[in-house]
């Protein structure tokens, strides 16, 4: 989701639901309707969802925008707090802080937002590094641990800063050629794909659906550390994987690959942990919630799917190949 909403327009969405006008959301907000009828125009393009049922005399919220509303709460609510921390010179984080993440994850996403956090706090002094197991933080002096799973430490605290699952997919060319699975069993008729994660093993997928909880046991025709080289081969038409939606929902929605057995996932929520000794360092709290406030910046459509529904390809992305005919 390249064309991600502006701030100010979900501020604008925000106020207007409130309000249940769009005439009093104008007020509000030192703007006119007619600007506040555009931008509503415009966020709802954005999303592709109508937010509004809208009559002569009123407006009302659709499913669709009483959904999102939530969400939009939650995502103003910590920009607010995060605003606060910065504009409070008293609280600037200094020092040294040592971080730690997947591979995976920790590359594409918390490095650069770790660069974004030290331009803000030019005093802060970090130390980051990706790993494929979990550490014992007290054990190696570290900090914080920006984790994909829910296999967490008792002995750690935890504050979930995105919902995430794994779920199974495959290219479509693998799948002309090899059908689609019909269930779990099916895939000892397949060739599967296995990433060496912190909170599961390479030989057995444990998967939830409405109806039960099971672990299957694989025999993976390639196996590696980095979800980034299983990714790649499943688009490369080499398997089946299991690999978490923040990781491939742009390349399913684009076509590259494709969700299977879409009834079943695997939770793989994203997390700060750190050590109970730091529950109250200011420091830890404001880079936190740096974090989170970017993560929900860069991955909202995390936020729109639902566990055990099927996540389609977006049509008008799809490029199909044009077959050419010999007469």
């Amino acid at each position: 989701m390249n064309n991600l909403p502006s701030l100010s327009d979900l501020n604008v969405f925000y106020t207007v639901a409130r309000k249940k006008s769009f005439t009093a959301a104008a007020d509000e907000l030192n703007s006119s309707p007619a600007y506040v009828s555009k931008r509503i125009r415009i966020l709802e393009d954005t999303l592709k969802c109508s937010l509004f049922h809208r009559s002569t005399r009123h407006i009302s919220l659709t499913e669709d925008g009483r959904l999102i509303l939530e969400r939009v709460f939650h995502i103003l609510s910590e920009y607010e707090k995060l605003e606060n921390i910065i504009n409070n010179p008293e609280s600037l984080p200094t020092g040294k802080i040592n971080i730690v993440s997947n591979f995976s994850f920790g590359h594409t996403h918390i490095a650069p937002i770790l660069s974004k956090l030290m331009t803000i706090y030019s005093d802060l002094n970090i130390q980051f590094d990706t790993v494929d197991r979990t550490l014992d933080l007290i054990e190696h002096g570290l900090d914080l641990d920006i984790c994909v799973g829910n296999d967490i430490a008792p002995n750690m605290i935890a504050k979930k800063l995105l919902p995430n699952y794994r779920i199974l997919c495959a290219s479509p060319h693998y799948l002309k050629i090899n059908d689609e699975p019909d269930d779990l069993d099916d895939l000892i008729n397949h060739s599967c794909l296995a990433t060496k994660q912190r909170d599961q093993s390479k030989h057995v997928w444990k998967l939830r659906s409405p109806m039960e909880d099971i672990s299957i046991s694989i025999e993976p025709k390639f196996i590696s550390n980095s979800s980034a080289v299983i990714k790649q081969l499943a688009i490369d038409g080499q398997g089946v994987m299991l690999c978490s939606v923040w990781d491939v929902i742009e390349e399913i929605r684009i076509g590259k690959l494709q969700h299977v057995l879409t009834s079943y996932w695997q939770d793989a929520d994203i997390w700060a942990v750190y050590p109970s000794r730091l529950k109250s360092s200011s420091k830890l709290k404001i880079c936190i919630l740096f974090i989170q406030t970017e993560l929900l910046n860069r991955l909202q459509s995390l936020n729109s799917l639902t566990r055990g529904k099927p996540i389609l390809a977006e049509v008008d992305d799809i490029r199909l190949p044009i077959e050419k005919i010999f007469i």
